[in-house]
C-alpha cells in the first residue's frame, strides 16, 4: 500500500489545475485515469479544437491546453496513474484507501474526483449500423486529416457546429445534417458557420451510407444521395459513473453532489468539475478551475488541521 496525501480520480483539465494547486499547497499527489493519456474529454474527444471560455485565452487549441496544464503542474512533480481504474473505496484508521484494477492500493489524507463525465461512450448513428467500412467517426481528432475531403456532420449540438467551423475553409465540402431546425449549439457559433460554405440541411437524418472499404456517399432521408469521404456522428456521449455509483456517495442522476466546500457525503472525499452537482452549477472549464482549487484547499486543512484555508496567492 502507497500513501499520498491527495488523490485525484480524472486527469481532465480540472484534474491537472487540481494537481498543480495541491502541489502548490506543499502536498503530494498522485492522479489517476482510465484513459492512456492525460486531458480526459479533451484529449479524446476535440484535441483539435478551439475554447473559446478559458481566461487569459482569447482561444486555445484543446491539446494546447492540456500541455499547458501538465507543465503547470508539473513544477511540484505529481505522479500519474493513466490506464488505471480507481474501483473501490474503503477506510483505514479514518483515511481513504482507493483499490485500483491493477491490484495497487494508495491510502490517502483526501480524494478529489474530478471524472468529468465518468466513463462515456459517443451515442451510435443508426445508419452506420450496417456499413462495416471506414469512415464514421464520432470526433474529429485531426482537422487537416481530412482536407480535400466531402464531410458529413450529424447533429446540432456544438460539437457538430465545432467540427463544421474547424473544417469548412479545409474540407473539399461540409454538409451539416439535423433531425430538427433548432440547435442546440452556442448561437454565437452557429451564426458563424452560417456565414461559411457549409450546408446545413435540417428536418433531415442520413438514412444510409455507401461505400465498400470507405465511406463513399450518404443518403438524406431516403430521397437524397450526396458525397462523403467521412461522416462525423457528433451525436453526444451516454455516460455513467461506473465503481463511483458504488462508493456511498450522494447523487443525483450521474452527478455527484457536493456542498460549498466541493466535500461529498463521505469523510475527506470532494469532487469537482463537470461530475458535481449544486444549486447553480455551470459546466465551464472556468468554473472546475476554480472548483479544483477549492476542493485542495479544503482538503488541505482535513489532512492538516493546522493549515490554513487560503495559503496566499501564488503570486505574492
Amino acid at each position: 500500500m502507497s500513501d499520498v496525501d491527495i488523490a485525484i480520480i480524472g486527469a481532465g483539465p480540472t484534474g491537472l489545475f487540481a494537481a498543480y494547486y495541491a502541489g502548490f499547497r506543499g502536498l503530494s499527489t498522485v492522479v489517476i485515469d482510465t484513459l492512456p493519456e492525460v486531458g480526459g474529454q479533451v484529449t479524446a474527444m476535440y484535441p483539435e479544437k478551439l475554447i473559446f471560455d478559458v481566461g487569459g485565452f482569447p482561444q486555445v487549441l484543446g491539446r494546447d491546453l492540456i500541455t499547458n496544464l501538465v507543465e503547470q503542474a508539473a513544477q511540484y512533480n505529481p505522479s500519474y496513474r493513466l490506464g488505471v481504474q480507481a474501483k473501490t473505496l474503503s477506510y483505514a484508521d479514518g483515511l481513504p484507501v482507493l483499490g485500483l484494477d491493477d491490484g495497487a492500493e494508495l491510502r490517502c489524507g483526501s480524494v478529489i474526483i474530478t471524472g468529468g463525465l465518468g466513463s462515456f461512450s459517443p451515442r451510435p448513428l443508426p445508419a452506420a449500423a450496417n456499413f462495416s467500412g471506414e469512415g464514421v467517426i464520432f470526433f474529429v481528432p485531426s482537422p487537416v486529416a481530412l482536407a480535400g475531403k466531402h464531410v458529413v456532420i450529424v447533429g446540432g449540438g456544438d460539437s457538430a457546429f465545432d467540427w463544421a467551423l474547424a473544417l469548412a475553409d479545409i474540407a473539399a465540402s461540409v454538409t451539416l445534417v439535423h433531425r430538427r431546425d433548432k440547435f442546440r449549439a452556442h448561437a454565437a457559433t452557429v451564426d458563424k458557420v452560417k456565414a461559411l460554405p457549409v450546408r446545413i440541411v435540417v428536418n433531415s437524418q442520413v438514412t444510409k451510407i455507401s461505400g465498400g472499404a470507405v465511406v463513399e456517399s450518404v443518403e438524406l432521408n431516403g430521397e437524397e444521395t450526396i458525397p462523403a469521404d467521412c461522416v462525423v456522428a457528433a451525436l453526444g456521449f451516454t455516460a455513467d459513473l461506473g465503481p463511483l455509483a458504488e462508493w456511498g456517495l450522494k447523487l443525483d442522476k450521474r452527478h455527484i453532489l457536493v456542498d460549498s466546500t466541493m466535500a461529498t457525503n463521505q469523510p475527506r472525499i470532494f469532487a469537482a468539475g463537470d461530475i458535481v452537482e449544486y444549486p447553480g452549477k455551470v459546466r465551464l472549464i472556468a468554473t472546475g478551475f476554480g472548483e479544483g482549487a477549492t476542493a485542495v484547499n479544503n482538503a488541505a486543512i482535513v489532512i492538516d488541521p493546522a493549515a490554513h484555508l487560503f495559503p496566499g496567492h501564488s503570486s505574492g
